[in-house]
């Protein structure tokens, strides 16, 4: 029998696409500065953000310069509490969607 695919399943693996992406820059800048993450917590702390808590640009926030790039990785990872899905302390990540007015 053929798995029937759910109509968000394209959009869901060009998420995690995306978020696998973002992984590995933060990964790669990180150690630049000599300093170790997990690409596997940055990757579910950015997907956590953008399902559970607010929608992310993951497009804009992978292309972004570095400074705009580290201020949202590591204020998702200094400030998200993973129990509740939410960001702490009044953080707001740079790159999360527009509301339409």
């Amino acid at each position: 029998m053929a798995k029937t695919q759910h109509p968000m399943d394209g959009k869901r693996t060009a998420e995690m696409t995306l978020i696998g992406q973002i992984a590995d820059r933060a990964v790669m800048l990180y150690a630049k500065h000599n300093v170790r993450v997990e690409r596997l917590d940055t990757f579910l702390d950015v997907a956590a953000v953008h399902q559970k808590v607010q929608a992310l640009r993951l497009a804009d926030l992978l292309a972004a310069d570095d400074l705009n790039f580290i201020h949202d990785i590591t204020g998702i990872n200094r400030h998200l509490d993973r129990d509740n899905y939410r960001l702490n302390d009044g953080f707001s990540p740079r790159f999360t969607e527009r509301k339409a007015a």
